[in-house]
Parts: C-alpha cells; sequence; structure tokens
C-alpha cells in the first residue's frame, strides 16, 4: 500500500515521468532522464506496480522503463513485462470477441462504434497493447438496443441485470448502458447509448455522433469511432463522471490533444453548446499540470477561467490519492454542481437528479406499470434517507 497521499511520492513522480514520456511537450530525451534520476533513489517497487495498476497505465510504465538498463532490478522488469504480455493477451482475446460481435451485427444491418478500450489503444497509441484492457465499449443508437441485446444473446453474451419490458423503457430514456456478462466473465461488453446517465445534464445527440464518426482499423477490422473532436468531449465527460480517478483518463486526453488536426474551434463551440465548458477547461488543466500536456496556444487562450483552475489544482490531490471519490456523496454532487457554469444546467442537473428514478428505484419497491410514475416518490424518498445518513 502506499505511505502517503501526497503527490511528490517518489512512486507517484516516476509513475508521471513515465506517463508524460510521449505525450509532454518536454523532449523524450530529457523525459528519460528525468526518469533515470528518480531511479537513483530507493524505488518500492511493489508500490510503484500498484499504482499503475491503480490507474491503468502498467504497458505506458512498461514502454518508459524497458530500454533503461541497469537501472531497474532485472527481477522487477521480468514481472513488469510479463504484466505487459498478460495485457496484451487480454487485448487480443477482446479484439477477437469484437470482430466477432461486429460480424454478427453486420449482416442485418446495425451499426455500432467502438470508443473506449481497444479503440482508443489504436488512435492514440497506435497499439491494442499500450491501453490497459477491461471491457468492450460500443456506443449505439437507442432505437437499436434490442436488436443488438438478442444479437449478442446468440454469441454467449447475457445482461448483468435484467429489467422488465416497461423497466427497459423507462431505462432507455434514464440510463445509458447495458452491461453483459460473457463466458469469460462478468461485465465483457457495454452497450452504451447515451455517454452518461441523464441526470448529469450533458446531453450529447448520438446521430450527431455517428454522422460524424471516422474510420479507424482495430486487430485489422475497420470500425466506426467518433471524430476526434466529438472524442475530447466525450472522453473529458467520462472523466469528470469519475472525478478523473484513474491517471489513464488523462493519458488519453493529453494523447488526443497532441492531434495537430484537431479543429479547436469547433471543440469550443460544442462544448459552449453543451454547457461543459468548464469540465473540459479542468480536464485539460489537469492533463497539463500531471503530465505536461501538448495544448497549443489557440487552445490554451481558453483555460484561463479562475474556477476552472482551483478546481483542478483541488483535484490533483484527489487524483493522486490512494482512496476514490466517493460518488454517492454530496461533496460529489456539489462538485458535479460546481463543474457547470451556467446556471440553467445546473437546475437542469439537480432536477434531474432529485426526479430521476432508476434501477435502484425498481429494486427497492416493486410497482405496476401503472404506478410508474410513483417512482419519482421512491426517488426523493431514497435521497432523502441517503441526506439523513450524511
Amino acid at each position: 500500500m502506499r505511505g502517503s497521499a501526497a503527490t511528490d511520492d517518489l512512486e507517484w513522480s516516476v509513475l508521471l515521468a513515465a506517463c508524460s514520456l510521449t505525450c509532454s511537450s518536454i523532449s523524450i530525451t530529457d523525459q528519460t532522464d528525468r526518469i533515470r534520476s528518480l531511479l537513483r533513489n530507493p524505488i518500492r517497487w511493489n508500490v510503484l506496480f500498484q499504482l499503475a495498476d491503480q490507474h491503468g497505465v502498467e504497458p505506458l510504465l512498461c514502454q518508459a522503463l524497458q530500454n533503461l538498463g541497469d537501472s531497474i532490478p532485472f527481477d522487477e522488469m521480468q514481472a513488469l513485462r510479463q504484466k505487459y504480455q498478460t495485457n496484451l493477451h487480454k487485448a487480443l482475446f477482446l479484439s477477437r470477441e469484437l470482430i466477432r460481435i461486429l460480424d454478427r451485427l453486420s449482416p442485418i444491418g446495425v451499426d455500432v462504434m467502438p470508443y473506449k478500450g481497444l479503440a482508443l489503444a489504436e488512435l492514440l497509441y497506435g497499439d491494442i497493447a499500450l491501453r490497459q484492457s477491461g471491457d468492450i465499449d460500443l456506443l449505439l443508437r437507442p432505437q437499436d438496443l434490442p436488436r443488438i441485446r438478442d444479437a449478442v444473446r446468440e454469441l454467449g453474451y447475457t445482461p448483468h441485470d435484467s429489467f422488465t419490458p416497461a423497466q427497459e423503457r423507462d431505462y432507455l430514456k434514464s440510463g445509458y448502458e447495458y452491461a453483459f456478462d460473457g463466458t469469460a466473465g462478468p461485465n465483457l461488453l457495454e452497450l452504451q447509448w447515451a455517454i452518461l446517465p441523464r441526470f448529469y445534464a450533458v446531453d450529447f445527440n448520438m446521430a450527431e455522433l455517428f454522422s460524424r464518426a471516422v474510420t479507424i482499423s482495430v486487430a485489422g477490422r475497420v470500425v466506426k469511432t467518433p471524430c476526434p473532436e466529438d472524442l475530447l468531449l466525450v472522453l473529458s465527460a467520462h472523466a469528470a463522471k469519475h472525478v478523473w480517478g484513474r491517471l489513464v483518463w488523462l493519458c488519453d486526453i493529453a494523447q488526443l490533444v497532441k492531434m495537430p488536426s484537431l479543429n479547436w474551434d469547433r471543440i469550443w463551440q460544442e462544448a459552449n453548446r453543451r454547457g461543459m465548458r468548464r469540465l473540459l477547461q479542468v480536464t485539460l488543466l489537469a492533463a497539463d499540470r500531471l503530465l505536461g500536456a501538448t495544448i497549443p496556444i489557440s487552445a490554451r487562450a481558453h483555460l484561463t477561467d479562475d474556477s476552472a483552475s482551483r478546481l483542478a489544482k483541488e483535484l490533483q490531490t484527489q487524483i493522486a490519492g490512494e482512496a476514490p471519490y466517493n460518488v454517492e456523496s454530496l461533496s460529489y454532487f456539489r462538485l458535479m454542481m460546481r463543474l457547470r457554469e451556467r446556471p440553467a444546467d445546473r437546475f437542469r442537473f439537480l432536477a434531474r437528479l432529485v426526479l430521476t428514478p432508476g434501477p435502484g428505484e425498481w429494486q427497492a419497491v416493486r410497482l405496476p406499470r401503472p404506478l410508474f410514475p410513483l417512482y419519482r416518490l421512491v426517488r426523493l424518498s431514497r435521497l432523502a434517507a441517503r441526506l439523513v445518513r450524511a
């Protein structure tokens, strides 16, 4: 376990330097020299590896350290290489499963978009082994969910949670994803018809994302994925939802903003339209401060908001800390409010949070379809109980 959550821990500094190797504005030579200098100190290798796993960056750490020779004990480097190989095997397995799913959906004329995991590894790092593999995330149009659900069932994927038809109709409006278990383990596949649950009040139009999609190759298969401008906003929203709790999410952002073809005017225009300008600012500031992200001067001109700067500074300690942010706490919901720059968006977030029931309410109380509107009262009572406990 880590001895301290302070951002100047030696192991944390090594991890940041390793993750910054290919995305920072500092030269690779200077970054490598910095890592060598840090490694002259007594490293707690078990702590460093645990941190890398916790933050989803073991492959990036392995890439950064593998050519440093005698700076790393042989046994420790072998252990890290073994972790890299294990991740590669998982990525190859998921690639095979992704191709199976796409091959099953293609004949029925259904479009999906991989947008995290393997797709990000290919788009941002050029190698499926350089991003820690977890599951398969597919974006889809909401109306296609029933057909896709039935199709993947034929491949051995079963819904992790079961809903009645009435609950599923409501969940399509209020939720954003279905998790599926496979023969190789739970939650291997996530079908997402929205980027965030409705109550966050950061609304993406899935039809627009599909219309602006680009194509990339994943394991030799051509697939659609959101265009880089949309992807930056999507990844920022996802990271904010989880309070930027894993370094890999900022690594992805730092890699993405390096793209010289990014249309920053459209990025800020879309961020303003969705009321997520401050959220994007905090994400970019965090990537800059922790990883030295290569943010163009034109984009930096938009990072002068004092509120965003204060939030990014607060979050630096949180990201480096050992304990994850409690997403059920009042402080979490206050943070989500602070991330919105427009009063109307804060009001929408609060109203939807209070009045949008979901699986928690359906599991707590069983109501027949004619009484479904009463789930709003169940939601209110559960939130009130949580407030009392807090």
